[in-house]
């Protein structure tokens, strides 16, 4: 090729890669997917919430007819969703405290060498990959009143006389259902506990080691302190699934016994879906937004002053 043609060639070829190589363009096209997304399944249905909790509309009459405050006042008023709320924040809280204590102590055995290694991150890993519908059916049948092997168990044992009423009895319901979700959880956090935990420098360990620290020391007093951002992170996730998911709470115990398990996820589709009151299964979702900007904006901002420490 002649240098005319190379000439000529040049300028076309540095405006092609000039193009594609443009930060702005690059940034527009990644992000606009994401934003189109969010607008369409989470923009629209949040905007259409808010427009339903001020209205009355129902199933047999799906015309937006703006009541101010009534709707919000009748939400106020149903002693179930106090319950909700409440049951809401009592999962969260006591899910996520177990949910710290067993991912710690998984993440501390996985990043251990010893054999069968691989099939012991398969089983804790497979909770996680399991859908959680699925998932809740087998603990389902696992807490069945006649035919639960832990029922079993307990009796071969001699610690059990007749069967427990694990989704029958209001205690033992509710600690069913903070049971589940842990279960559901743990994976997870484990799984970015050990991220976090592998990213230790050597160096500190070794150090440590030379200091004469044991484990218990270098564990509470060196990885979990730096580790402190990466659990906060895994807490957040944990809290996000426990406020917005229904799943557990509808497939054991359809919020029962006596709305006794109730949590403001399912009872905002009862009331709304199934009892057919638009309005009012709007009005109770919307305060699931409060409850889960309060708690993410605490976690975030321990998790943002311990990486600061």
């Amino acid at each position: 090729m002649s240098d005319e043609a190379l000439a000529v060639g040049a300028p076309s070829g540095r405006v092609g890669r000039s193009f594609l190589d443009s930060e702005r363009l690059l940034a527009v096209g990644g992000l606009t997917p994401a934003v189109v997304y969010i607008i369409a399944l989470v923009g629209f249905p949040f905007v259409l919430a808010v427009v339903m909790a001020f209205s009355d509309v129902t199933v047999g009459d799906p015309t937006l007819d703006f009541v101010g405050f009534q709707t919000l006042r009748q939400v106020f008023d149903d002693a179930v969703f106090w319950r909700a709320l409440r049951n809401t924040l009592v999962f969260t809280l006591v899910s996520n405290a177990l949910v710290v204590v067993l991912a710690t102590a998984l993440a501390l055995i996985l990043t251990k060498d010893f054999k069968g290694k691989w099939i012991v991150r398969l089983l804790v890993l497979l909770p996680w990959t399991t859908p959680v519908s699925l998932a809740t059916i087998t603990w389902l049948w696992t807490l069945d009143s006649i035919f639960s092997p832990i029922d079993w168990f307990l009796r071969q044992v001699g610690l059990l006389e007749g069967n427990m009423i694990w989704l029958g009895q209001p205690k033992l319901a509710l600690a069913s259902v903070i049971a589940v979700h842990t279960w559901r959880i743990v994976p997870l956090a484990a799984v970015i506990v050990m991220a976090g935990m592998l990213a230790i420098p050597t160096e500190l360990r070794d150090a440590s080691d030379i200091d004469g620290a044991g484990f218990w020391r270098r564990t509470f007093e060196i990885e979990i302190p730096l580790m402190a951002p990466i659990i906060g992170v895994a807490v957040l996730f944990g809290v996000i699934l426990s406020i917005t998911d229904m799943t557990v709470v509808h497939v054991l115990t359809r919020g029962g016994p006596t709305n006794y398990t109730q949590v403001l996820a399912s009872w905002a589709f009862y009331k709304g879906i199934e009892g057919g009151d638009l309005a009012q299964g709007a009005g109770t979702a919307l305060f699931l937004l409060p409850v889960l900007i309060a708690v993410a904006a605490l976690i975030l901002r321990f998790a943002r002053r311990r990486e600061v420490l």
